[in-house]
């Protein structure tokens, strides 16, 4: 299976970290999925505007289109998902994640942003139609050291369960049929 990792910020290394962690994790679990970091700061973004798609957004979108299961990472600022993220949302085929698995991660600044997840990110992914694992994970500054290494035992904790849930919806996601009986 192929899993896309999403760092769905421009800057910062959070985002990045907590999903190294998670691919170490799921690679401890199943070193047979062929897993990808997807830095969005590594693409020139482009907005949502009927224009043609630069190279970087068609190669953002055919590597969402191919992937099997993902993960997403996200910061939150002033209370929300980044706009980038929300703009490759809007990039892609409402059936490009259909019945596929998907984990989230997040991080903020304040112990309150984890509602984003719930009231934000799940109702994309919802709309999209994602197998999304119950287990977020919300880290908090306080979570890392000046490297940006997680140093909290629980959050590694959290991060292992996560990797293992999401293991195992990737297992039971294979026999899925992706192509739907209905047209919506």
């Amino acid at each position: 299976m192929k899993i896309l990792l999403v760092d769905g910020t421009m800057f910062g290394r959070k985002t990045g970290a907590i999903l190294e962690q998670v691919e170490q994790y799921i690679k401890e679990l199943n070193a047979n999925f062929d897993l990808e970091i997807m830095h969005f700061s590594q693409y020139k973004h482009q907005i949502v505007d009927g224009s043609p798609l630069n190279d970087d957004m068609k190669s953002m979108i055919q590597k969402f289109e191919e992937a099997d299961a993902y993960i997403i990472a996200t910061p939150i600022f002033q209370a929300s998902i980044p706009g980038v993220l929300k703009n490759a949302f809007d990039f892609l085929h409402p059936k490009t994640m259909r019945y596929k698995p998907v984990s989230i991660v997040a991080n903020g600044g304040t112990y309150q942003h984890h509602l984003v997840v719930e009231n934000q990110l799940k109702p994309i992914l919802d709309y999209f139609r994602a197998l999304v694992t119950p287990n977020y994970v919300y880290t908090h500054t306080s979570h890392f050291d000046a490297d940006n290494h997680i140093i909290d035992e629980d959050v590694h904790n959290r991060l292992r369960e996560l990797a293992r849930v999401f293991v195992q919806y990737c297992e039971m996601s294979k026999t899925l049929p992706k192509e739907t009986i209905d047209q919506h």
